[in-house]
Protein backbone atom coordinates (compact mmCIF):
# COMPACT_ATOMS: atom_id res chain seq x y z
CA UNK A 1 0.00 0.00 0.00
CA UNK A 2 1.06 3.31 -0.73
CA UNK A 3 0.24 7.24 1.17
CA UNK A 4 -0.55 9.85 -0.18
CA UNK A 5 -1.19 13.76 0.34
CA UNK A 6 -3.41 15.57 -1.67
CA UNK A 7 -3.83 19.23 -1.59
CA UNK A 8 -6.74 21.04 -2.40
CA UNK A 9 -8.16 24.76 -2.17
CA UNK A 10 -11.18 24.30 -0.12
CA UNK A 11 -13.03 27.41 -1.70
CA UNK A 12 -12.55 25.00 -5.00
CA UNK A 13 -13.00 21.75 -3.21
CA UNK A 14 -13.55 21.19 0.37
CA UNK A 15 -13.74 17.55 2.68
CA UNK A 16 -17.16 19.17 3.11
CA UNK A 17 -17.84 18.96 -0.50
CA UNK A 18 -16.49 15.20 -0.30
CA UNK A 19 -18.85 14.67 2.50
CA UNK A 20 -21.73 15.78 0.42
CA UNK A 21 -20.57 13.62 -2.86
CA UNK A 22 -22.55 10.64 -4.03
CA UNK A 23 -21.09 7.77 -1.68
CA UNK A 24 -18.67 10.08 -0.85
CA UNK A 25 -16.64 10.11 -3.50
CA UNK A 26 -15.58 11.92 -6.50
CA UNK A 27 -12.72 12.28 -9.26
CA UNK A 28 -9.66 13.88 -8.36
CA UNK A 29 -8.93 15.97 -11.57
CA UNK A 30 -8.07 18.89 -12.63
CA UNK A 31 -4.33 18.02 -11.73
CA UNK A 32 -1.62 20.04 -14.64
CA UNK A 33 1.55 18.61 -13.27
CA UNK A 34 3.71 15.93 -14.69
CA UNK A 35 5.08 14.46 -11.75
CA UNK A 36 1.55 14.82 -9.93
CA UNK A 37 0.09 13.23 -13.15
CA UNK A 38 2.97 10.65 -13.39
CA UNK A 39 2.20 9.25 -9.58
CA UNK A 40 -1.50 9.10 -10.07
CA UNK A 41 -0.72 7.08 -13.10
CA UNK A 42 2.24 4.97 -12.27
CA UNK A 43 2.23 4.59 -8.63
CA UNK A 44 -1.54 5.39 -6.96
CA UNK A 45 -3.23 1.47 -6.70
CA UNK A 46 -6.91 0.96 -5.30
CA UNK A 47 -6.45 0.64 -1.40
CA UNK A 48 -4.07 3.36 -1.53
CA UNK A 49 -4.98 5.79 1.74
CA UNK A 50 -4.78 9.73 1.30
CA UNK A 51 -4.14 12.61 3.81
CA UNK A 52 -6.37 15.25 2.69
CA UNK A 53 -5.01 19.08 3.28
CA UNK A 54 -6.24 22.36 2.61
CA UNK A 55 -4.21 24.91 1.01
CA UNK A 56 -4.13 28.10 0.59
CA UNK A 57 -6.27 28.51 3.53
CA UNK A 58 -4.97 30.35 6.76
CA UNK A 59 -4.18 28.06 8.44
CA UNK A 60 -3.75 25.29 5.87
CA UNK A 61 -3.74 21.47 6.99
CA UNK A 62 -4.32 18.38 7.13
CA UNK A 63 -8.14 17.63 7.30
CA UNK A 64 -9.03 14.07 7.00
CA UNK A 65 -8.60 10.62 5.01
CA UNK A 66 -9.85 9.33 2.13
CA UNK A 67 -8.71 6.54 0.38
CA UNK A 68 -8.25 5.58 -3.72
CA UNK A 69 -11.21 3.62 -5.35
CA UNK A 70 -10.41 3.90 -8.78
CA UNK A 71 -6.56 4.04 -10.39
CA UNK A 72 -5.94 6.56 -13.11
CA UNK A 73 -8.04 6.91 -16.10
CA UNK A 74 -8.54 10.51 -18.46
CA UNK A 75 -8.89 13.63 -16.90
CA UNK A 76 -12.24 14.76 -19.08
CA UNK A 77 -11.66 17.94 -18.08
CA UNK A 78 -8.85 18.14 -20.24
CA UNK A 79 -11.28 18.05 -23.15
CA UNK A 80 -13.88 20.41 -22.11
CA UNK A 81 -13.36 23.88 -23.38
CA UNK A 82 -15.53 25.50 -20.76
CA UNK A 83 -13.31 23.74 -18.08
CA UNK A 84 -10.97 25.89 -16.19
CA UNK A 85 -8.59 22.65 -16.85
CA UNK A 86 -8.59 22.44 -20.44
CA UNK A 87 -6.26 21.62 -22.74
CA UNK A 88 -6.04 21.99 -26.49
CA UNK A 89 -3.14 19.25 -26.55
CA UNK A 90 -5.43 16.59 -24.91
CA UNK A 91 -7.24 14.29 -27.28
CA UNK A 92 -9.54 11.32 -26.29
CA UNK A 93 -7.15 9.06 -28.20
CA UNK A 94 -3.99 10.90 -26.72
CA UNK A 95 -5.03 12.15 -23.01
CA UNK A 96 -2.37 13.88 -21.16
CA UNK A 97 -3.81 14.16 -17.89
CA UNK A 98 -5.12 11.44 -15.77
CA UNK A 99 -7.23 11.60 -12.46
CA UNK A 100 -8.20 8.57 -9.55
CA UNK A 101 -11.35 8.34 -7.69
CA UNK A 102 -11.06 8.62 -4.42
CA UNK A 103 -13.74 7.92 -1.49
CA UNK A 104 -13.52 9.62 2.38
CA UNK A 105 -12.64 7.54 5.39
CA UNK A 106 -12.62 9.55 8.07
CA UNK A 107 -12.94 13.63 8.92
CA UNK A 108 -10.65 14.76 11.29
CA UNK A 109 -12.49 16.88 14.63
CA UNK A 110 -9.71 19.49 14.16
CA UNK A 111 -7.24 20.31 11.19
CA UNK A 112 -3.57 19.14 11.81
CA UNK A 113 -2.30 22.62 10.52
CA UNK A 114 1.05 23.28 8.95
CA UNK A 115 2.54 24.74 12.29
CA UNK A 116 1.42 21.56 14.02
CA UNK A 117 3.26 19.09 11.16
CA UNK A 118 6.10 21.49 11.24
CA UNK A 119 6.75 21.40 14.89
CA UNK A 120 6.08 17.51 15.22
CA UNK A 121 9.98 16.41 14.88
CA UNK A 122 9.60 13.00 13.01
CA UNK A 123 7.79 14.75 10.61
CA UNK A 124 10.90 16.57 9.45
CA UNK A 125 11.29 14.68 6.50
CA UNK A 126 7.83 15.24 5.11
CA UNK A 127 7.78 16.39 1.79
CA UNK A 128 5.24 18.67 2.30
CA UNK A 129 7.37 20.49 4.71
CA UNK A 130 10.63 20.83 2.13
CA UNK A 131 11.46 23.93 1.12
CA UNK A 132 9.76 24.69 -2.51
CA UNK A 133 7.47 21.75 -2.43
CA UNK A 134 4.02 22.82 -4.09
CA UNK A 135 2.99 19.63 -5.69
CA UNK A 136 -0.54 19.12 -5.54
CA UNK A 137 0.19 15.16 -4.95
CA UNK A 138 2.74 14.18 -2.47
CA UNK A 139 4.35 10.76 -1.75
CA UNK A 140 3.95 9.91 2.54
CA UNK A 141 5.77 7.86 4.26
CA UNK A 142 4.24 4.66 6.14
CA UNK A 143 5.35 6.40 9.47
CA UNK A 144 4.29 9.96 8.68
CA UNK A 145 0.55 8.73 7.57
CA UNK A 146 0.62 7.17 10.93
CA UNK A 147 1.96 9.71 12.75
CA UNK A 148 -0.38 12.47 11.36
CA UNK A 149 -3.24 10.08 11.96
CA UNK A 150 -1.72 9.59 15.81
CA UNK A 151 -1.75 13.36 15.77
CA UNK A 152 -5.38 13.78 14.82
CA UNK A 153 -6.32 11.46 17.62
CA UNK A 154 -4.70 13.18 19.69
CA UNK A 155 -6.02 16.58 18.89
CA UNK A 156 -9.37 14.63 19.41
CA UNK A 157 -9.16 13.77 23.06
CA UNK A 158 -8.04 17.30 23.74
CA UNK A 159 -11.31 18.70 22.84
Amino acid sequence: MNYWLLKTEPDSFSIDDLKRAAKQSTCWDGVRNYQARNYMRDEMKCGDQVLLYHSSVQPAGVVGIAEVVREAYPDHTAQDPQSDYYDPKAKPETPIWMMVDIQLRQSFDAMITLDQLRAEPTLVNMELLKKGSRLSVQKVTAAEFKKVVQMAKTAKTKK
